[in-house]
C-alpha cells in the first residue's frame, strides 16, 4: 500500500466527502463523477498538482 502524506490525506477525505455526497465534478465538462475509482483519480491528481507528497503514476 503506498504511504502517502498528511496533506494528500486531507485533500483525499475532501475528495471522497465530495463523491458521496454527489457534488464532486470532473474535469472541463464538469459532469458529476460516478466511479470510486475515477474520484481517487482526481484527488491524486489535485494532491499532485498542489505539491503534496504522492507517489508517481505507474
Amino acid at each position: 500500500m503506498p504511504k502517502y502524506g498528511p496533506k494528500t490525506k486531507k485533500k483525499m477525505k475532501k475528495v471522497m466527502h465530495e463523491y458521496k455526497t454527489g457534488t464532486l465534478k470532473s474535469g472541463k465538462s464538469r459532469k458529476k463523477v460516478t466511479s470510486r475509482k475515477q474520484a481517487i483519480a482526481i484527488g491524486l491528481s489535485e494532491a499532485r498538482k498542489s505539491g503534496a507528497k504522492v507517489p508517481p503514476k505507474k
